[in-house]
């Protein structure tokens, strides 16, 4: 799986399986401090670093990926199994009850049909998993039949505090503010074939499966969208605040706190443009000023010839008169070769 990976592609490795799934902006500042690169500016390089790790973990059905959370909108990288079944991705850990849980929070969440993404805690804590049960038909009597192991039987509630709690710790899920329960970034990251397998509802934006989403008022819309998908769509002035598909009014205002959040990104989006843009007018500015200096040079040279000969012609008129008088030579004069500098910047490869 190392060939071709540089240390620098080791941490970045490391560090997201030990610290789990990191923000946009921790792990560009990790990818800044290991190759003195910004990944803002300088996107290919980024882009293929990334590359470089995937193609090393394709082999053990691993990739670096990242996604958007959809309760806050943040964008996050982290490694995954690309493995589609979610008892391959807990069974490492998790125990037989403690995924059937798992996927019965799962299931209840985004199936719920308001879409607020989440389930109370105490729905959760008596959730029976006997539908998580494979139910057997018999061809026979034509009856279908459910055999529920004894481990799911004996899943008490205790057990499933506790399997809660380490499933947040995880980052598979996560709380609310109100206590109530939501999917973790995690779960955004490794369900993403899970979701489309299922049939979840996509926004109409970004079509990823849209758990916490805005719905159309319209009844007879299935219309969902993203809430940072709606500020994408909406933020425009001359944006109309409608449904993109039935054309039903939206009822959407960004908040004082958006305004400022999209306002700090332009500006960010601008700092990072400036420097280049100084750097231009500094090159542009130094090639006038070496163009003046040489256009000057050269002006003296003319000025300082045309002297020269005038002085010369005027001691020729002089020596005329005295006979066997010594005619001085001329001064010649010395042009000088303008070399305009051109200044690059050097930008050296990954290792």
């Amino acid at each position: 799986m190392s060939g071709g990976l540089s240390w620098r592609h080791h941490t970045i490795i490391q560090a997201l399986l030990s610290r789990g799934p990191l923000k946009e902006k921790d792990f560009h500042s990790m990818f800044l401090d290991l190759t003195k690169k910004n990944p803002v500016t300088e996107r290919q390089l980024f882009d293929g670093f990334v590359l470089k790790i995937n193609k090393a973990l394709t082999c053990v059905h691993f990739e670096l990926r990242g996604c958007i959370d959809q309760y806050d909108g943040q964008l996050y990288y982290g490694v995954v199994n690309t493995v589609s079944d979610e008892q391959s991705k807990l069974g490492t850990k998790y125990k037989v009850p403690q995924i059937a849980f798992y996927k019965a929070i799962i299931e209840a969440i985004v199936q719920d049909s308001t879409a607020n993404g989440v389930v109370s805690n105490i729905a959760a804590l008596n959730f029976a998993l006997d539908s998580q049960v494979t139910i057997v038909t018999n061809q026979q009597s034509q009856e279908s039949q459910s055999h529920v192991p004894s481990v799911l039987k004996n899943f008490s509630l205790a057990d499933k505090e506790k399997t809660l709690h380490e499933l947040v710790k995880d980052q598979w899920l996560d709380l609310t503010a109100d206590g109530n329960i939501k999917l973790g970034v995690k779960s955004f990251l490794d369900l993403r074939s899970w979701f489309r397998s299922n049939d979840v509802p996509s926004c109409h934006v970004c079509s990823e499966a849209g758990v916490k989403v805005e719905l159309c008022q319209n009844e007879n819309c299935t219309v969902r969208i993203h809430q940072h998908c709606l500020k994408q769509l909406f933020s425009l002035r001359k944006a109309s605040k409608v449904c993109p598909s039935c054309g039903t009014p939206w009822p959407y205002a960004v908040t004082k706190a958006e305004s400022v959040q999209i306002e700090d990104e332009n500006e960010h989006r601008e700092s990072q443009r400036a420097p280049g843009s100084k750097e231009k007018r500094r090159r542009t500015n130094r090639i006038v000023e070496d163009g003046n200096a040489v256009q000057n040079e050269d002006d003296n040279e003319r000025r300082g010839s045309q002297q020269a000969t005038g002085s010369n012609e005027k001691r020729h008129g002089t020596n005329r008169i005295v006979e066997d008088a010594n005619i001085g030579g001329s001064g010649a004069s010395q042009s000088s070769s303008a070399n305009f500098r051109r200044v690059t910047r050097s930008s050296a490869g990954l290792m």
